[in-house]
């Protein structure tokens, strides 16, 4: 298998999981009452639409260049207007869910298919990235930092005391995420939990 072929079995499993996750969010939010995503035309599979110049295009490509052995990024995120929303901020918390939600379920069809495909062919290892991918986003975004999915989960079903300070400390989200990964919380706290959930759908990788 040349480097070409290698590449293209890394990338297509996570384009497909950042653009699914953020598929979901738009839909969820407009059976909810918000068209916002779909009036803006991000309720779609073109990759173009999704694609983030630094999470899509930068960052994966910089792992790539490294020769990490993983795959990371992000799609550019799909406005919701919450205040559209039916159910207020129980329905918010569905939107976030669905995005770390679908990312299981992908793992979860992606390890069916390793399952079935013996071998080391490309869809064998395909499905075997897909699955990692898909963990990897699915765990990261559960986190309860904003503006993470997680963050906007704690917020829908905290109650106010609670979610109203949270919420304050989403203009300090991002910076939060980048020390949560400089002081390696990735390798302490989500590693193990990666592979915990690698182990349950039998994946030996």
């Amino acid at each position: 298998m040349n480097h070409a072929q290698e590449i293209l079995i890394m990338i297509v499993p996570l384009l497909a999981a950042i653009i699914l996750h953020e598929v979901s969010h738009g839909w969820v939010a407009e059976k909810l009452g918000d068209p916002t995503a779909r009036s803006m035309g991000r309720i779609t599979l073109n990759p173009i639409s999704h694609i983030d110049p630094v999470g899509s295009i930068l960052v994966p490509g910089l792992l790539l260049v490294t020769g990490a052995h993983f795959l990371f990024g992000w799609a550019k995120p799909v406005p919701v207007n919450f205040g559209n929303l039916r159910g207020g901020r129980k329905s918010m918390a569905l939107v976030a869910l669905s995005g770390p939600a679908t990312n299981f379920l992908l793992a979860v069809l992606s390890a069916i298919i390793y399952h079935l495909t013996f071998g080391a062919g490309p869809i064998h290892l395909m499905a075997a990235d897909s699955v990692i991918v898909n963990l990897v986003l699915m765990v990261f975004n559960l986190l309860p930092v904003l503006p993470l999915d997680g963050g906007r989960i704690a917020v829908g079903l905290l109650p106010e005391s609670l979610a109203i300070p949270l919420q304050r400390t989403e203009r300090w989200g991002m910076l939060i995420v980048l020390l949560l990964i400089v002081s390696h919380v990735w390798t302490r706290v989500l590693g193990p939990v990666i592979y915990l959930l690698l182990r349950i759908l039998g994946m030996r990788i």
